[in-house]
This record gives C-alpha cells, sequence and structure tokens, in this order.
C-alpha cells in the first residue's frame, strides 16, 4: 500500500526520465546479432566495471547501431533487463503489454480455468515479473529489486482490464522459483485462506499467502490432464505431490489406486480436502508423509512394484554451477522409480530445473534407465502451456520439461 500512495506526479516524474538524461550502456558489438533478435538480457560480465546505478534505473543500451531500453539491476549476474528496442517505456505501453497477456489467456478462460499465470515476465515481454490469476485475486512475483519500480503502473494495469478484488506482492529475487517469499498486500483486501479454484472441472483450494510457488503449480496444468488419460485402471504413485494436484487428475481418470507422496507437513490433510471438495472415491487414495528418495528405495528394495510414477520435484539447482549436481540427482531418483515400475509401466518425469536443457534431461532419462537395467521409450514430451509463453530468441525461458515414458 505504501507504494501505491504515491502520486502519479511522482511516478512519472521518477520514471519517464527526459531521453537526454538517460545512462547510456555501450556494449560489445559482438552481442548485436544476439540483441537483435530480442535476448531481453544483458549480463554484468560485457558491461564496464566503471557503470555504477542504482537498482530500477531506466538505461539506454546501445550496440553498433541497436538502441534499447532497460532496467539497471546493482547486483546479480543480469544488469540489465530490455523492456524495447523503440522507445523509453510508458504507463500506456506498460498496460498494452499487459492486455495483450490477457488476451492470450482468453482460451483457458473459455475452459473454465480460474488460475494460471497471467503474466509470464521475460515471455509476455516485461522481463522480471510475473502475475498469477487465482480468482479475482492476483499475486505478483518480482525476480529482481529494479521491478519494484514499475509495481504502481502494473497495479493500475490490472486492475484496468480485469474487476479484482486483491493483489498482492510475494518477492523472489533469488535462482529459485519455489523458495521463501514475503507476502504483502499491494491493492485491495487479503485473499482468504482458502480461496477455491477451477481448472479443467476439478477444485482446488488455494493458500495465497504461503507454500509453495504462489498457491498452486500452474505449469502443470495441462500436463496433470494428460496423465489423467493415461490412469484408467492404474496404480499410480505420485512423488513429490504437494497438495495431490496430479493424483486428483489421476483419480477422476479411474485409476485402480493413487498414492501421493510428500515430506512436508500439512500436506495429507490438504490432499484430503481436496478430493472430498471433488466428491472422489478417497478409498483409493493414500497419502505418505516421507521422503520420496526414501520411500521409492525401500519400494525397489521390496520389488513393490506400480502401473503408473510421477516424479515431479523441486529444482535440484540454483545456478549453472549446480548443473551436474542437479542431473546426478534427477539420474538416482528416476533409476530408483524405475525399479519400481511394473512391465510395460509408464514414468511420468518432469524437471523445472532451467539450468537443465530438454536434451540434457532426456539423456539423464537413457542414463537412469541403463542403471536400473530398464529402457525408456518416450511416447509424449511437453513444456509451457499458453500461459508460459517462451520467446523463439529466449530459450532461458524454458525450464520445464515433461516426459512420459513407456519402460521396457
Amino acid at each position: 500500500m505504501r507504494r501505491l500512495a504515491k502520486s502519479v506526479t511522482v511516478v512519472a516524474q521518477r520514471i519517464s526520465i527526459s531521453m537526454a538524461k538517460l545512462r547510456e550502456i555501450y556494449l560489445p558489438t559482438t552481442l548485436k546479432d544476439h540483441l537483435v533478435k530480442g535476448h531481453p538480457w544483458v549480463y554484468r560480465n560485457h558491461i564496464s566495471e566503471a557503470v555504477h546505478l542504482s537498482s530500477g534505473s531506466w538505461v539506454k543500451v546501445r550496440c553498433g547501431g541497436w538502441t534499447g531500453y532497460g532496467l539497471w539491476d546493482a547486483n546479480g549476474a543480469i544488469a540489465v533487463r530490455i523492456f524495447s528496442d523503440r522507445d523509453l517505456p510508458t504507463p500506456p505501453w506498460f498496460r498494452q503489454q499487459i492486455q495483450a497477456a490477457w488476451e492470450l489467456r482468453s482460451a483457458l478462460r473459455d475452459q473454465g480455468c480460474t488460475a494460471y499465470r497471467w503474466l509470464f515476465g521475460e515471455g509476455d515481454g516485461l522481463p522480471g515479473l510475473t502475475v498469477d490469476l487465482y480468482g479475482d485475486f492476483a499475486v505478483v512475483q518480482t525476480y529482481m529489486p529494479g521491478a519494484e519500480e514499475l509495481l504502481d503502473w502494473l497495479v493500475k494495469s490490472l486492475i484496468a482490464i480485469k474487476p479484482l478484488e486483491g493483489i498482492s506482492l510475494r518477492t523472489q529475487h533469488g535462482d529459485r522459483a519455489d523458495g521463501d517469499s514475503k507476502t504483502q498486500l499491494l491493492w485491495g483486501k487479503p485473499a482468504p485462506q482458502a480461496l477455491i479454484v477451477e481448472e479443467h472441472g476439478l477444485k482446488f483450494q488455494v493458500n495465497l499467502h504461503t507454500g509453495q510457488k504462489t498457491g498452486l503449480f500452474l505449469d502443470h496444468r495441462e500436463n496433470r490432464r494428460f496423465v489423467e488419460g493415461l490412469s484408467r485402471d492404474r496404480d499410480v504413485l505420485n512423488c513429490f505431490s504437494y497438495t495431490g494436484a496430479f493424483s486428483l487428475y489421476a483419480l477422476r481418470g479411474n485409476a485402480r489406486h493413487v498414492t501421493s507422496v510428500d515430506i512436508g507437513k500439512g500436506l495429507a490433510e490438504s490432499a484430503d480436502q481436496n478430493i472430498a471438495l471433488n466428491h472422489l472415491d478417497a478409498t483409493r487414495h493414500q497419502f505418505i508423509t516421507q521422503d520420496c528418495f526414501e520411500l521409492l528405495d525401500g519400494y525397489a528394495q521390496e520389488k513393490r512394484n506400480f502401473d503408473l510414477i510421477i516424479l515431479d520435484p523441486p529444482s535440484f539447482a540454483k545456478s549453472k554451477q549446480n548443473r551436474y549436481a542437479a542431473l546426478r540427482g534427477y539420474t538416482k531418483l528416476n533409476a530408483l522409480a524405475l525399479r519400481c515400475l511394473a512391465p510395460n509401466g509408464l514414468l511420468v518425469s518432469a524437471s523445472c530445473t532451467s539450468q537443465v536443457s530438454p536434451e540434457a534431461f532426456k539423456d539423464m532419462l537413457a542414463t537412469a534407465g541403463a542403471s536400473a537395467g530398464r529402457r525408456v521409450q518416450i511416447i509424449h514430451e511437453a513444456g509451457h502451456a499458453i500461459d508460459h509463453p517462451v520467446p523463439a530468441q529466449f530459450p532461458e525461458g524454458r525450464y520445464l520439461k515433461f516426459v512420459v515414458g513407456r519402460v521396457r
């Protein structure tokens, strides 16, 4: 609320600075092709160490004959996030970006989905910002300190496009998108502790104030529906289940039995609430509160098998330096799961670690298969849904991998 108390005049004076006073930053011409294609990041190691600015300062970036406008960050590997290669952003321009993102998600609204990512940062042309919509409540996340200078513009744009009851902020200035964060009310009223949203005909009770992500793992919406179609008459094991979203789809898909596993406290109760909310058969579901690695290792030793195993762990790497450790972790996890699959069983394996490419992830599955004495036949592969668009010139934006394999 403090930020919104600023007058429009003060914000305009601070942001809409005259072109003549903008700090200009010159980049090596070797980066020109990169920038012309529209890549939104300028790394700090490409900028002179003599440049010292406060986070949130608008800058003009020059590279050969190319010019762009971006926000400066005083810390971190990314020094500038490019917003436009034409003009310095203004409130009307900003609202146009939000409106375009809103229109892109119209298909989800037509399908009755009331929870989705309204704004996906770089994917929608507004780097460092995301907005998740849960019914009439929006949750904003910022991934750089400088993005907070845009919150006034953002809030005004959101409420102008859709009637909302409340907008809150969860700051995320680290590399891990599902890490700890603080929630702050920006506008309106706080969301209720138990907010009900709908997704492809299923209802979910979400808490926007605590927990992982902003309340629900929205990026797996279409993947959950795909799993529903695979579940009939299968014994399903859902690892890292959180509040049981994949499990609900499997139950609706007439799975013989679903076992959900997560180490988090209170998640069993949340899963039970979601099952009851959708009038699904609770006798076909069991929640086990345990470390997934330990549970899979125990099942492998007991030679207990499942027809379908879902692996959707949290990110295993915070930086590129942790990439190989992450791959080792994924290999161990998937090898354990493969040892617990019945003949011709299905492995559903996902990764939200941006440092691991889709190619590296599939190579990991082959390595895990060799370790477990299995062969994985990939029958389906997916990435981001329509509310998580990835620019062609920004491969770093594709963090989600989702692979379904038949085990031979």
